[in-house]
C-alpha cells in the first residue's frame, strides 16, 4: 500500500492506494497521526480514489482517526471511494458520522468555505 500525505492550508490530504488491511493500519496511523501532531493540521481528508480493498482493520483505523480529530475540534471527511471499497465502509456505517465526497475538490470545499455540496453515501 502506499501512503501519500499533502498539506493544504489546515487539511491534512490523505492519499491511499492499495490495499488497506491489519498489515498496515499500523503504518497509516502512524504516519496520519504524527502529521496530526503538527500544529497547522485541524482538517483530514481520506481520498481512498486509489484503494482496492479495505476490511475490518482498516475502518477502525478510520475511526480512530475521526475520533482524534473530533477530540481536537477539526473535521474529517473521505472521498472517491471506489463502489468495493464504499460497500464495506457503509456496511460499517461510517457514513453516517463522517461525510463523504464524490471528489477531493468537494471535499475541500467543504472543509475550506463551509460549503455542503452532495454528499456520497
Amino acid at each position: 500500500m502506499e501512503i501519500e500525505l499533502a498539506l493544504h492550508q489546515a487539511n491534512l490530504l490523505v492519499r491511499l492506494q492499495g490495499e488497506l488491511d491489519h498489515h498496515w493500519t499500523g503504518r497509516l496511523r502512524e504516519a496520519v497521526d504524527g502529521e496530526l501532531a503538527r500544529d497547522p493540521v485541524h482538517n483530514v481528508i481520506f481520498n481512498l480514489q486509489g484503494l482496492t480493498f479495505t476490511d475490518s482493520s482498516g475502518v477502525g483505523v478510520l475511526l480512530g482517526r475521526y475520533r482524534r480529530i473530533r477530540e481536537r475540534g477539526g473535521l474529517m471527511a473521505v472521498c472517491s471511494a471506489s463502489e468495493a471499497v464504499l460497500k464495506v465502509l457503509q456496511i460499517a456505517g461510517l457514513p453516517r458520522i463522517i461525510p463523504f465526497f464524490e471528489s477531493e475538490k468537494e471535499a475541500l470545499e467543504h472543509m475550506i468555505m463551509g460549503r455542503t455540496p452532495k454528499r456520497r453515501s
